[in-house]
Parts: C-alpha cells; sequence; structure tokens
C-alpha cells in the first residue's frame, strides 16, 4: 500500500513557465500597490472618476502590497492567490459600477489567471487541487 503525498518533480519547462507568469503578475501587482501609496496624478485621476476619495488610496495599496508579498511566500502563496483574487474581484466590480469599457472590467480577470496558472504550474499542491 503506497501512502498518499505529493510528489515533487524535477525543475522542468512548467515549473519555469510558472516561475515567469507569477513574476509577471507580481511586477504588475507591486506597481500598481506602489503607485497607490505614491498618488501620481493618474491615480487622482482614476479615484475621481470611479468614485472613490482619494484619501483610500494609500490603504488599499498598502493591502494590494500585502496580499502580493503573501503569495510570493511559498508557504503562504495560495493565501495571497486567494487575497489577490477577492481584491481583483473587487476591482472589476468597481470598473463594472462606474461603467467602464471591456477592457477595464476584464483585465483584472487576466492579471489573476496569469497569477493562478503561474501558481498552478510551479506548485503541485493547487495542481492537486486542480485535479478534483
Amino acid at each position: 500500500m503506497q501512502a498518499a503525498a505529493l510528489t515533487t518533480r524535477a525543475v522542468g519547462t512548467g515549473s519555469w513557465t510558472g516561475r515567469v507568469l507569477s513574476t509577471i503578475g507580481v511586477a504588475f501587482m507591486i506597481f500598481d500597490g506602489v503607485i497607490h501609496v505614491a498618488k501620481p496624478e493618474p491615480v487622482v485621476q482614476a479615484f475621481a472618476q470611479l468614485g472613490f476619495p482619494l484619501r483610500l488610496s494609500v490603504g488599499i495599496g498598502i493591502v494590494e502590497l500585502v496580499c502580493t508579498a503573501l503569495y510570493v511566500i511559498p508557504r503562504t502563496s495560495v493565501l495571497g492567490a486567494v487575497l489577490l483574487t477577492g481584491y481583483l474581484g473587487g476591482a472589476i466590480a468597481t470598473q463594472v459600477r462606474a461603467g467602464s469599457g471591456w477592457f477595464e472590467s476584464i483585465f483584472p480577470v487576466l492579471v489573476a489567471a496569469i497569477l493562478w496558472g503561474g501558481l498552478a504550474l510551479r506548485d503541485a499542491r493547487v495542481r492537486a487541487l486542480a485535479s478534483l
């Protein structure tokens, strides 16, 4: 009788592809979080257009950066992915409520797909969940 265990596989093409996808997603999330904290003019205009008070920008940026940090740490990467999915879901809802175009509404879905795809390719636990 064999014990059920997650097997580790050699670092292959899937693992490297997962790392590249994760890096792209993380780079975007860090950039977005930093500009929320820095509040350049495009962020000020976006907050005014979406109807959010600018004082929320720093808090939103910090939450985004913390969730991204959880995603980057291998032990908490699944929790980080779940939290980032919730964050990006809020971005989708905001864009839909504001009546933005289709690209602005779909872009967070694409970012979430990149983050989850990268995680699935580099983490056997997520692949095991996906196979259910």
